[in-house]
């Protein structure tokens, strides 16, 4: 199951966030914020996390890596008004999987959609590259054989 994460303070947004997912294959949980569920990312039953509101600095700068500690898989998508770009930066640095400026017109919306879609595609073909490598069968050596 996909489960989508998608907290913001703001009751409108989280219900026009749930509306636009509605027809999707998601399991969406809706918070004012990401400690309240928290149990879902270090469970792993979360895999994206939708993050919209408004950002102190420091706070954010502190959050990212914390939530990415919780699950290093977790795929964070960040939506806000202008940040300072060196924040941006810092933040990216720290592994959020894409940044969006809060949506205007009906085309912000579908980019949010499709940057949630592409988030679920990443995260099952990191998840599926990761359990090939345990996967794979190591050879047994022969003593004597020559290693090559």
């Amino acid at each position: 199951m996909n489960g989508l994460l998608i907290a913001n303070k703001d009751q409108a947004a989280r219900e026009q966030l749930v509306h636009l997912f509605k027809d999707d294959d998601y399991e969406v949980t809706t918070s004012d914020s990401v400690v309240n569920s928290l149990a879902g990312i270090l469970d792993k039953t979360i895999q994206v996390v939708l993050l919209g509101g408004v950002f102190d600095e420091q706070q954010i700068s502190r959050f990212v890596p914390l939530l990415k500690k919780c699950n290093r898989n977790l795929s964070i998508i960040l939506v806000s008004d202008e940040m300072p770009l060196e924040l941006l930066r810092r933040i990216r640095k720290e592994g959020i999987f894409y940044h969006a400026l809060k949506p205007v017109g009906d085309e912000g919306w579908e980019e949010i959609r499709q940057a949630v879609s592409c988030a679920f595609s990443s995260y099952h073909a990191r998840q599926s590259v990761g359990g090939a490598i345990f996967r794979r069968k190591i050879p047994a050596v022969v003593p004597g054989a020559a290693l090559t």
